[in-house]
């Protein structure tokens, strides 16, 4: 089954969910914002993505451009953000046993679960 990491207010996230719902694709959701990951879960994540903590971070969110821009930080210290600053987490992102992907744009959602 495949895992939806969600966030309710993002267009792009609504819309894997409603490709998913309209092809019958069955799926469990996870909403970021409500039940943020923790550290290692955000590990977890990274490793099935293949890819580092920067490809995860929404630079263009309000709250990134007004306290983190600029800054840096070592992977650890972001993963540490981004657990408790969920908002900040690129979304959605699908996980289907051990690989994930940013469900951005749509088609990445449709290659995904056609695999």
């Amino acid at each position: 089954m495949i895992k939806v990491l969600h966030n309710g207010n993002c267009s792009k996230s609504n819309a894997a969910l409603e490709y998913l719902v309209q092809n019958n694709i069955p799926f469990e959701m996870i909403d970021m914002i409500k039940d943020p990951l923790s550290v290692l879960e955000i590990k977890t994540v990274l490793k099935k993505l293949g890819k580092d903590v920067s490809y995860i971070i929404r630079v263009t969110d309000k709250l990134y451009t007004d306290n983190f821009a600029g800054k840096q930080l070592s992977d650890e210290a972001w993963i540490e953000v981004l657990s408790k600053n969920p908002s900040l987490i690129q979304r959605p992102i699908l996980i289907k046993g051990s690989s994930a992907i940013l469900g951005r744009p749509i088609e990445n959602v449709k290659n995904f679960v056609e695999k």
